[in-house]
């Protein structure tokens, strides 16, 4: 999985403790061997390998939230075809 700058995920309840009881996580940077991130609501930032963070995508611990702007681009595309 392509991990890219401001990518937002979900953090679930059970890992909350570990990431100061924020709700999401924003990827700040990505070297390729490390990302650095910031937590929501101003919680905190830090850094991890990537590798950690493809664990825990794998393990549901973070869910990718989905860019809503690109969702509404694609509607409407769709309606202007038709």
């Amino acid at each position: 999985m392509l991990i890219e700058e401001g990518t937002k995920y979900q953090i679930s309840i059970g890992a909350k403790e570990y990431f100061n009881a924020a709700e999401t996580l924003t990827v700040k940077s990505n070297n390729g061997i490390t990302i650095q991130f910031s937590l929501g609501d101003s919680k905190g930032h830090g850094s991890m390998p990537v590798d950690h963070l493809n664990y825990l995508l794998k393990k549901d611990n973070l869910t990718l939230i989905s860019n809503k702007r690109l969702f509404l681009n694609n509607d409407d595309s769709e309606e202007n075809i038709g």
